[in-house]
């Protein structure tokens, strides 16, 4: 399974209009709330703890005291009869280490803490971390500027001036693999360290579909045409709120026009070189994303087939 994925809670989101129910789901002893400090989860136990973890889920009325007064409290859904919930502790000046949760465990950022949590986890901080930070970015109405206020367990806001709905956006994104006889296209964008090479990607336009977004970005930012595009599988990726389409696509050429605004490199990788370090194995100082990305799992599956 890719990480992110497979949320094992029930959305519920038929309840999340009934105010009085999920109130008295947010005060229910067997409830549990996921705090969140500026967008990033807490982790039981020390920071040298080996994995897996386990993810900070409380009782309620242990880290209210740490949100600010209107602080996004999201209804994330339920395991069983118990409901779960995320609350935004950012405005806490040092949560770890004063107040309730002093002592219990730490904060890390999402990415790397995904790394160390269960699969099942790292699904629901994604949705956890994608909501919460939604509301940070949408406090006030983009129709007109207004305060807005936050209904239906925090999966929408409305504006108190002109009434308008706002709701959680997912951004698609296709990623794709393309491939030429027993080699891959990757290419190192400029944040990537040395050595860092993916799969390239880039975000779907408006009017266009999967197969048209994956040949144009490609075209873009390699300068390859292709033929058949065919889907592998999806990722959500909470960084901010993206959904990752994950592509095979054929390349009708190996010849590459690199766009140097894009990406500082771009190769094909002989399908041994990428089951190499699959692998675990050392090449030429060469290096694949971690299994956290869905750019490893297309790698993988191409080079190991």
């Amino acid at each position: 399974m890719i990480p992110f994925s497979g949320n094992p809670l029930d959305r519920a989101s038929e309840k999340r209009g009934d105010t009085a129910w999920v109130e008295a789901r947010r005060h229910d002893p067997s409830s549990l709330v996921m705090p969140l400090w500026r967008l990033q989860p807490f982790l039981l136990g020390a920071e040298t703890n080996e994995p897996p973890v386990e993810l900070g889920l409380f009782r309620p009325g242990l880290c209210e005291s740490l949100a600010a007064p209107g602080a996004p409290s999201i209804f994330l859904g339920l395991d069983g009869e118990r409901a779960l919930f995320a609350l935004d502790i950012s405005a806490a000046a040092d949560p770890a280490n004063e107040g309730p949760l002093a002592g219990l465990g730490h904060f890390r950022e999402a990415r790397p803490a995904a790394q160390l949590l269960p699969l099942k986890d790292t699904a629901i901080l994604g949705q956890a971390k994608a909501l919460i930070d939604w509301h940070q970015r949408h406090g006030f109405c983009a129709r007109c500027g207004a305060a807005t206020t936050i209904m239906d367990g925090g999966h929408r806001r409305v504006c108190g001036n002109c009434q308008a709905e706002h709701f959680p956006r997912t951004d698609p994104v296709v990623i794709m693999l393309a491939t030429y006889g027993d080699a891959c296209l990757v290419g190192r964008g400029k944040h990537f360290p040395p050595g860092m090479f993916s799969a390239l990607a880039g975000f779907v336009e408006p009017g266009e579909t999967i197969e048209e977004a994956v040949r144009r970005e490609l075209k873009e930012e390699a300068g390859i045409e292709t033929g058949a595009v065919t889907y592998h599988a999806t990722q959500p990726w909470p960084f901010p709120s993206s959904l990752m389409i994950g592509c095979f696509a054929q390349s009708l050429t190996r010849v590459l026009k690199v766009d140097e605004v894009e990406l500082a490199e771009a190769m094909w990788m002989e399908k041994a070189t990428a089951r190499a370090l699959i692998n675990g194995e050392r090449v030429q100082g060469l290096w694949l994303p971690p299994p956290i990305a869905i750019a490893h799992h297309l790698i993988r599956t191409w080079a190991l087939t």
